[in-house]
């Protein structure tokens, strides 16, 4: 059992370095907190394309389905995601959206065209699910919409359009939409001009694109007192030179900037089965996933370059693992299962959010249903919430607070030669006078022992636990309920300190008031 320790502070304590008895250590440096840093609830965004299961038959499954719904939207669904109070929601794609056109999607149903979905299986969309679908369900969870505008193949006038329809009061656009129905223009914040525009969305060079970017963003308007935030398609993963070029030529012309970072074991053959590893294969992943860290660290290094008062925001707008799919699935359509390993890498990967807030803006996890890291999978009128989903609902208490900084000194494994990792892993927030403390023990095989300082009384502290018997554990629609949020009683108040054990593979969240 490892021994260590938290010193929470207040806000006039000197700062207090672990005790030599400690061998491990997590320290809440609370005198440092910068009252104006908000984890923003951006950061906790979903992701739905045209992929595989994910809109049609996860989120979508029309009027007439025998599924409970309401006007198409399955029930089970959306009160999951009302659950989780979900930010935003970016659409149609990834890739999808450099081939949509959105004209495709309005109008009676019956009379929308179809197409075939190149990108992902060559499915036949009927685009049944189009705008008025879209917005309608964000309005239903509560959420912003996140528009990913089509560059690749489409016209600076299709795209300036769409703003106009969606958005605009009067004119010929807004017309249009109020003859199919929709009498108020919505909102949109949220604009995304083209997605992976350096791939699928047009293999564009980065000098060639940020004068695209420049000229399409012109065109995309502010209409009847709807203010965009412009983001422009950045890079993938370690492509530096992406984001310096696009940023030096165009950063004036932004609000934002994407990121894509998948935790992958590689992009040639197998990535490795989602629920079939070995503990090296885990360990491995860690590492992997909090590489996203320095990867984060070195493209905000280029943003400061050129915006050094961070006006310009990171926006990770796709993130997550990605594994084969599951056997006897259709390879396009990226359908995997989801275990205690992926919940690990849900964890850390909010918590290396939560720790650059001041350039990181929004990140947007892929994706929302039936698709890579989703956070629900369907079958039918079935739905299981996976182990992602549950780290989700345990961080919301982190959405909209202040961050407190943490050192950590804990145990570190070495992985492969390449990398070492943590094996505690932890994150802290503040709001309205209440403390929030997340803990991630990576360790496979061993407790952790906890002491988590305090002056005074932690009052009407709780806690919250998800845990795996084995870290290849999931849900599945035989077992859906083998990893849930469950209580934490675990922690317990003695003299200046809370102490608890926090089991293997698994992350506990405490919350208390100062």
């Amino acid at each position: 059992m490892k021994q260590l320790s938290i010193a929470a502070m207040t806000l006039l304590s000197a700062f207090v370095f672990p005790t030599e008895s400690s061998a491990d250590s997590v320290i809440l440096k609370m005198s440092e907190i910068n009252p104006e840093t908000v984890i923003l609830p951006e950061i906790y965004g979903q992701f739905a394309e045209h992929l595989g299961a994910c809109v049609y038959g996860g989120l979508w499954v029309g009027p007439e389905s025998p599924i409970p719904n309401t006007d198409g939207y399955r029930n089970d669904v959306l009160q999951a995601l009302r659950d989780l109070k979900v930010p935003v929601m970016r659409w149609p794609g990834g890739c999808f959206a450099d081939e949509y056109h959105w004209r495709d999607g309005i109008g009676a149903p019956e009379s929308r065209p179809t197409q075939v979905n190149n990108n992902w299986g060559g499915t036949i969309e009927d685009n049944s699910f189009g705008t008025h679908e879209f917005f309608n369900l964000c309005e239903l969870i509560g959420c912003e919409p996140y528009l990913s505008g089509n560059v690749g193949s489409g016209s600076v006038e299709e795209l300036a359009q769409w703003v106009e329809y969606i958005t605009a009061a009067d004119g010929p656009m807004a017309r249009l939409r109020k003859e199919n129905g929709r009498e108020k223009p919505w909102k949109l914040k949220y604009l995304g001009v083209g997605n992976e525009s350096w791939g699928c969305g047009g293999n564009f060079t980065p000098e060639y694109y940020a004068d695209v970017y420049r000229r399409y963003q012109t065109y995309c308007r502010n209409f009847s007192g709807n203010k965009l935030y412009k983001i422009a398609s950045g890079a993938s993963d370690y492509d530096y030179k992406w984001t310096d070029v696009v940023m030096k030529k165009a950063h004036s012309h932004m609000n934002g900037i994407s990121l894509h970072y998948y935790t992958v074991s590689g992009w040639v053959g197998s990535k490795g089965a989602a629920t079939v590893f070995t503990p090296d294969d885990y360990y491995w992943t860690m590492g992997k996933c909090l590489e996203i860290e320095p990867v984060i660290e070195k493209h905000i290094s280029i943003m400061d370059k050129y915006d050094a008062k961070k006006r310009v925001g990171l926006l990770v707008d796709e993130w997550g693992t990605w594994w084969d799919v599951e056997p006897g699935t259709n390879p396009g359509h990226l359908y995997q299962q989801n275990t205690m390993r992926d919940a690990m890498v849900a964890a850390l990967s909010l918590n290396v959010f939560q720790r650059h807030t001041d350039r990181v803006k929004m990140a947007n996890i892929a994706q929302v249903a039936n698709v890579l890291q989703s956070m629900v999978l369907t079958r039918g009128d079935q739905m299981v919430l996976t182990p992602t989903y549950y780290v989700f609902k345990m961080y919301i208490p982190h959405q909209g607070a202040t961050p407190i900084p943490l050192d950590v000194v804990t145990t570190v494994k070495d992985v492969r030669g390449d990398r070492k990792i943590d094996m505690l892993q932890a994150t802290a927030s503040r709001k309205d006078g209440r403390i929030t403390v997340s803990l991630a023990n990576l360790d496979l095989d061993n407790d952790m022992e906890v002491d988590v300082p305090i002056e005074g009384k932690a009052r009407n502290l709780e806690g919250s636990i998800i845990s795996a018997k084995s870290i290849d554990d999931y849900n599945d629609f035989g077992e859906p309920e083998k990893i849930t949020l469950k209580p934490f009683a675990g922690a317990k108040v003695a003299k200046n300190a809370i102490k608890l054990t926090i089991p293997s593979k698994s992350i506990v969240t405490l919350t208390f008031d100062e």
